[in-house]
């Protein structure tokens, strides 16, 4: 997805959308078409426009929405979890025939099957987050190590000026920040993988609801079996692209459970054990290939790292040299 209309400011990068000034009739297309089916009234005027960035990363979406007046934005149900942070001005919103006025201080969540109301005054500007409901829902299935029934019921608004979801909110506020920029991070597929989860996992962390709790709650340390089963997943296939919830999964653990568990035994995440084993691997076919018919970039590849610099900088870490040096090394 990579959209632009005339007059745009920048570039949008790869799956954005950026709009500097859109009419209404464009605004409610693209929130339609990245949000819920939804409603935009707004008066009659030559001022009536909405600047628009959003960004999709697989079940996630986070989109920058400016207004020079105010607009009511209304969806019969949502089909997903929506968090609406402001960041200018206030928004008026509605939940369980409840008013709720917020500000850059206040956060305002619905769930699926909600009723939505948000009216942002004029010159105001909020950031907006959809998480489909099948992605949230087994985030918290996979911290928690079983199955979760209905939705999550989020708060209809909660504080963003300290704790958790303060941290929260400067995370979701870093990736608005990056949407301007076609060579971020955010963009590779293993970095936005593992953003997605922080920003769902941050979501479930920060906020009451009735697993929040048990979410808490110490986890026990996975017992040394279910350890043993991640260790050979990831020594069979270490190029396989894990992410912490599939090993959780092998392990038949809880995603806490196995962290606890690596902790405890062998002094690591699950995430930099498997780093590790790739780089090891890495080193084992760079001493043993022919340097004139193979690069560091198809070995880097070979065990799963998609970048190549930051292999480069983490090969040095663990092995005191650069990966070239090692290839270029006489048996």
């Amino acid at each position: 997805m990579r959209d632009a209309v005339p007059g745009a400011g920048s570039t949008p990068a790869p799956g954005t959308v950026y709009f500097d000034s859109v009419g209404v009739h464009e605004a409610r297309d693209v929130l339609n078409r990245f949000y819920h089916p939804m409603s935009l009234g707004a008066p009659e005027s030559a001022d009536t426009k909405v600047g628009m960035e959003v960004i999709q990363l697989g079940p996630l979406t986070v989109g920058h929405l400016t207004f020079a007046v105010s607009v009511t934005l209304v969806a019969a149900a949502a089909d997903a979890y929506h968090v609406t942070l402001p960041v200018a001005g206030r928004v008026l919103a509605r939940r369980d025939g409840r008013d709720v006025t917020a500000g850059p201080a206040t956060a305002l969540a619905f769930g699926p099957g909600d009723p939505v109301f948000l009216r942002p005054e004029a010159h105001s500007a909020e950031i907006d987050v959809r998480i489909e409901r099948w992605a949230l829902e087994s985030e918290l299935a996979a911290l928690l190590g079983h199955p979760v029934e209905g939705p999550i019921d989020l708060p209809a608004a909660f504080d963003l000026t300290g704790g958790p979801a303060h941290s929260w909110s400067r995370l979701i506020r870093l990736l608005h920040d990056e949407l301007d920029h076609d060579t971020s991070l955010i963009f590779q597929p293993t970095i936005a993988e593992q953003l997605r989860s922080s920003v769902l996992s941050g979501l479930l962390l920060s906020v009451p609801h009735r697993w929040h709790e048990e979410l808490i709650t110490p986890a026990g340390a996975g017992p040394p079996r279910a350890i043993r089963r991640v260790l050979d997943a990831i020594n069979d296939e270490p190029d396989r692209s894990f992410t912490v919830a599939d090993l959780a999964a092998i392990a038949l653990t809880s995603v806490r459970s196995l962290q606890e568990g690596f902790r405890r035994h062998l002094g690591c995440t699950p995430m930099a054990y498997l780093q590790q084993t790739r780089l090891d691997r890495a080193h084992e076919t760079l001493r043993a290939v022919d340097p004139g018919m193979v690069t560091v970039a198809a070995v880097a590849s070979r065990w799963g790292f998609t970048h190549l610099g930051r292999f480069a900088s983490a090969y040095r870490g663990r092995f005191g040299v650069s990966p070239s040096e090692t290839l270029r090394r006489p048996g």
